[in-house]
């Protein structure tokens, strides 16, 4: 989740009228249409009642970060467009007191992972937590501290979770938007820089990130919008503006209280 991946990041099965959504699922929907003080309530309370699953204070740490990323003008699309002006870019200043919060949701989520891996190590709910962990703090050192070799050995670190999730049951779609979020990214580079890439152990295959990432929209469970913002990216880099604009409109009808989709929208007019 580097570069968005972050990003960072920046994630659900679209719940049909008949079925009613999950605590997580209706947080993370909150978060989507930038509603963090609802989000945080609602991922808070997931917390009290359920005190041993990693996933609460995981998906907390989402809200923090993506609040971030919208204070600081990260979640545009137009950031993740043109290379330079995202590597030159000056380096943001943080928010301290979020970012302290974020961290100690960060370490409560593995110290409850570990420790429900202690117990059953087949356990993918906090399999999945410490996923989430890796991509939010490697969205975090990437887009905001703008450590990327540090950022990357997370994303390596995360890959290798989601594909332990993918082997044990192809249909966990959401631990598919970190490898393609891996490939896709750094398919972009310089052939020379995926070579020295490829040679540290990262993965470079555009197709195959595409892919990946086309699974998780489509059958994706909390990251299933991220998913798409992420292919909108692809499909506008590719000029595929048709596409671009599909995948955007449908995430505005989505989350109407999200100002951003409609705005890059107006840009494609």
């Amino acid at each position: 989740m580097l570069a968005t991946i972050s990003l960072a990041l920046l994630l659900c099965a679209e719940p049909t009228p008949s079925v009613q959504p999950t605590p997580l699922e209706t947080g993370f929907r909150q978060m989507y249409n930038l509603e963090f003080d609802q989000a945080h309530q609602t991922f808070h309370q997931w917390g009290d009642q359920h005190p041993d699953d990693p996933m609460a204070p995981a998906s907390d740490a989402a809200a923090y970060l993506f609040a971030e990323f919208e204070r600081l003008h990260i979640l545009e699309i137009e950031f993740f467009m043109h290379d330079d002006a995202f590597l030159n870019r000056a380096k943001p200043v943080p928010d301290a007191r979020l970012k302290q919060s974020f961290d100690a949701d960060l370490a409560k989520t593995q110290q409850l992972a570990d420790a429900a891996l202690a117990r059953d190590p087949g356990n993918q709910n906090a399999q999945f937590a410490n996923l989430m962990r890796l991509g939010l703090h490697s969205d975090y050192l990437a887009m905001i501290e703008k450590r990327y070799v540090a950022s990357l050995t997370e994303v390596k670190a995360g890959r290798a979770i989601a594909e332990k999730l993918i082997a044990a049951d192809p249909g966990y779609s959401d631990a598919y938007l970190a490898i393609g979020v891996e490939n896709y990214l750094l398919s972009l580079k310089s052939a020379p820089l995926r070579f020295l890439l490829r040679v540290g152990g990262a993965q470079t295959d555009k197709d195959r990130g595409i892919r990946d990432l086309s699974q998780t929209a489509e059958h994706g469970h909390y990251l299933l919008p991220y998913a798409k913002v992420l292919l909108a990216v692809a499909a506008l880099r590719d000029k595929n503006f048709a596409r671009a604009k599909e995948l955007l409109e449908g995430l505005a009808r989505e989350f109407p209280r999200n100002r951003l989709y409609r705005q890059e929208l107006g840009r494609l007019q």
